[in-house]
């Protein structure tokens, strides 16, 4: 059954009405095809018209919609012969985090990123996408990897932030955080990142110091949830609309920022309508900035990483 959010009700009424269209039409010898065939046209453009003016806090909903694609829809679909590899070689495997080798177009890579889950019982195992600092440490891991054989990484970031448990601060979160992102700059290998629905906070950004970051149009990216924002603001999360709009957590806004380099459309009606086009307009996105990279000397792609995150707001 399909999800319809909150502001798709319209919507969600019109695709009701056609379906007991079809019902009566199955049950008796009733000819409504004209009037199925004009209320399609009428929802097809009600769905354009409203996804063409998303707000921000719209955007955030969309972003985290269930039936988008995730990590492991986004391996079947453009990464072959894909080698998962697991553990931090310290204390355990987080599945919050999932990577390994592959090959993107021909090209040998190393791919990792968040996996929320898409059943109760894969969001618990998978923690809904929210890494403990072994995550991190198991990233870090990859990434020496990958730069010790000159392999491209590129990662997915779809997460909500970085676990806030007890237990992770016990193991020193923050540090894996810092240790993670760190590891991203010191790379001599390009490095791709693609914000492919939540990218929050420093979970988000542990991932995605790259000398390419994509991000799907319908994505958010911010420092803290607009929940979070509007609860430290304003005392109530009830204001997280507002929020999000002062944040400029949308892809558009970020790209004139210059936090995100590449805007990536998405089909109509978000990338949970039609899984396969996003899919695949994200695999063709990422071979061409590999490709673009591809011919960059080691240090140079240290170098021009490093300093587009040094300039960042100035």
């Amino acid at each position: 059954m399909q999800h319809f959010l909150d502001f798709e009700k319209p919507i969600a009424d019109l695709q009701a009405r056609i379906a007991e269209l079809r019902d009566t039409a199955d049950s008796g010898s009733l000819d409504i095809n004209s009037e199925v065939k004009r209320l399609e046209t009428k929802s097809q453009k009600m769905l354009r018209d409203t996804y063409a003016s998303l707000t921000p806090w719209q955007k955030t909903q969309v972003a985290r919609h269930p039936d988008r694609p995730h990590f492991k829809d986004y391996v079947a679909g453009f990464v072959e012969d894909f080698i998962p590899l697991a553990g931090d070689r310290g204390f355990s495997d987080d599945l919050a985090i999932v990577g390994g080798l592959g090959r993107i177009g021909g090209r040998r890579v190393l791919v990792m990123g968040h996996e929320k889950g898409d059943n109760t019982e894969n969001r618990l195992k998978h923690n809904f996408g929210m890494a403990k600092p072994e995550g991190y440490r198991k990233a870090i891991r990859l990434m020496k990897l990958a730069d010790r054989f000159g392999l491209p990484v590129v990662t997915l970031v779809d997460t909500p932030g970085a676990f806030p448990g007890i237990q992770a601060e016990e193991r020193a979160q923050a540090e894996a955080i810092a240790r993670s992102t760190q590891a991203c700059l010191q790379l001599r290998v390009p490095i791709v990142a693609a914000i492919v629905g939540e990218g929050g906070s420093g979970g988000a950004i542990a991932l995605s110091s790259a000398n390419s970051v994509l991000m799907f149009e319908n994505a958010i990216y911010s420092v803290i949830s607009p929940e979070g924002c509007a609860s430290i603001l304003w005392r109530t999360a009830d204001k997280a609309a507002d929020a999000a709009e002062a944040m400029r957590i949308s892809a558009g806004e970020l790209k004139k920022l210059g936090v995100v380099d590449r805007v990536i459309a998405e089909p109509v009606g978000g990338a949970h309508r039609q899984r396969d086009a996003a899919i695949e307009t994200l695999g063709k996105a990422i071979g061409e900035e590999l490709d673009r990279l591809a011919g960059v000397s080691g240090d140079k792609l240290r170098q021009k990483r490093r300093a587009k995150f040094l300039d960042m707001g100035k």
